[in-house]
């Protein structure tokens, strides 16, 4: 039986429908069939029962479908077998809610990692924050690894300590010489048990622990969970506040966007791109603590507005600071596109075609790269990009050569669109007083971060306490696709193309 409400205040844009537990699967089936994206997947003990909330979307509209299980028998139907992308957000609620999906084709435990007992599920409201910590935890040594067999195949694993100075994640290769068969991922290393911490957290809290959930993404994470507060409260955030925030979004995009390409350039050997990518990533950084105080940008987005405002002199600043930027890239890109042995080495290597990125729902520029057209600034627009244009870089390869290029592409599109902010920046504000938001109170917050659609959820409590909050970053959705495009590629590939995917360890593991 279905029961359909529109979503009203704060869970807009999304609509909402209500489904029997029996329902679920079959909901998924329909959902898959009519072409909806799946977009995430959250609980909330409540009392007696668990009540489950899917996102899934289409042609920029959302809808939200919730259902509820009794504790006592916290068993439902999968989204798996009809969406690959559900297979890790589900087990992650099998871990940590302890709710069992009946036709899960892989119930191995995901995050769990041997840090809690198999009956101990730490989002139940029983389950303290600080856990039962013993003295030491028992190894997980033995996680089932998928195994292939045949002759000449031999494993490789790496990790979860790396030679980098990067998170913790294991990669499991089983290789044919050094053509690679299969890639297994385990990761779960920087589980931080955000969504616990967050619970009892006033607005303001809240907001410092969103922009921590992955340092890099601080702005489209903080931005997320304000919105969705925001929009659960009623606050109307003042035209300015809203402006300054897609500045700060715009800056995090480009600072990441030249971080991945000099990196991408240096795990295949070219140094030099690496040197001067670099060096404008720190010079734009600085910029950014010089005039919003953080190089990270962290703590500049806040319940109903931002931290800092932008002057005349900054923003002039900042403008000649673009130019410069621009200027520099007119130089680089073509050293880049007429290296023969960079390009050599990015062409055809690590290809995601579109049928494979749309069946397991991969998001930014992995997606553009790969044919597929969507940026939730322009599809599902939110002030104050529902006044600008945005323009979508997207190109059809597939391959490292093509992330390179919508990397490269989205600076220029994200350099034009803070000239656009800088030049018509509204008066008045930019911050509104936070008042306490209504015990029950819900709202979603959907913003296009530099790695793609980053989503929040979160409800109140009494007293304008925070009850639950579920970030989801598109390294959630993005990671599994490194798994399928490596196939076929020889190991000594894998570092460039898992730098082209650029996933956050930490923005997946919560």
């Amino acid at each position: 039986m279905l029961v359909e409400e529109i979503a009203a205040g704060g869970l807009a844009p999304a609509r909402l429908v209500r489904l029997d537990p029996e329902d679920w699967g079959a909901f998924a089936r329909v959902a898959a069939g009519a072409g909806l994206r799946w977009c995430a997947v959250w609980g909330e003990h409540r009392d007696a029962r668990i009540e489950i909330s899917a996102c899934l979307e289409h042609g920029g509209g959302y809808l939200l479908a919730r259902t509820a299980v009794l504790v006592r028998t916290p068993v439902l139907p999968s989204h798996t077998p009809h969406y690959p992308a559900a297979d890790r957000p589900e087990r992650h609620l099998q871990d940590l809610l302890g709710v069992a999906f009946s036709d899960h084709p892989d119930t191995r435990r995901w995050v769990r990692h041997q840090a809690w007992s198999e009956q101990e599920f730490p989002l139940r409201t029983d389950f303290p924050l600080y856990g039962h910590p013993s003295d030491e935890t028992p190894p997980d040594a033995d996680y089932p690894f998928l195994r292939a067999h045949g002759t000449g195949v031999h494993e490789i694993p790496v990790g979860p300590v790396h030679a980098g100075i990067i998170e913790p994640g294991h990669f499991r290769f089983q290789a044919v010489g050094e053509a690679v068969l299969n890639l297994e991922e385990r990761l779960g290393y920087t589980h931080k048990g955000i969504e616990k911490l967050a619970e009892g957290r006033d607005a303001q809290g809240l907001a410092r622990l969103a922009a921590r959930v992955s340092g890099d993404s601080t702005v489209a994470h903080a931005w997320a969970a304000c919105m969705a507060m925001e929009r659960a409260a009623g606050c109307e955030v003042p035209a300015r506040a809203l402006a300054v925030r897609a500045i700060l979004a715009e800056r995090e995009r480009i600072a990441n966007h030249l971080g991945d390409v000099g990196a991408i350039c240096n795990d295949v050997g070219f140094a030099f791109a690496w040197y001067q990518f670099s060096r404008l990533r720190e010079l734009w950084q600085r910029d950014n603590a010089r005039v919003f105080g953080h190089r990270l940008l962290r703590g500049a987005v806040v319940p109903g507005g931002t931290a800092a405002d932008v002057c005349a002199r900054e923003a002039a600043e900042l403008a000649r600071g673009a130019v410069g930027l621009g200027d520099e890239l007119d130089q680089l890109v073509p050293i880049l596109e007429e290296n023969a042995s960079l390009q050599d080495r990015l062409v055809g290597t690590g290809v995601l075609a579109a049928g494979p990125a749309v069946h397991l729902g991969v998001l930014g520029c992995v997606a553009r790269a790969g044919g597929i057209d969507r940026d939730v600034r322009r599809d599902t627009p939110y002030a104050p990009y529902d006044r600008l244009t945005v323009r979508v870089p997207v190109c059809t390869e597939g391959d490292v050569a093509a992330r390179v290029r919508v990397r490269l592409e989205e600076i220029r599109v994200a350099l034009e669109l803070q000239g656009w902010l800088l030049d018509a920046l509204p008066g008045g504000p930019v911050c509104r007083p936070w008042g306490v938001a209504p015990e029950g109170a819900e709202g979603l917050g959907i913003v296009e971060g530099w790695r793609g659609e980053t989503l929040a959820y979160v409800r109140f409590g009494a007293r304008g306490a925070v009850r639950r909050y579920y970030p989801r970053d598109p390294s959630r959705l993005n990671w599994p696709a490194l798994e399928v495009l490596i196939g076929g590629n020889i190991v000594p590939d894998f570092p460039v193309c898992n730098k082209s995917v650029n996933g956050s360890y930490s923005g997946h593991d919560l």
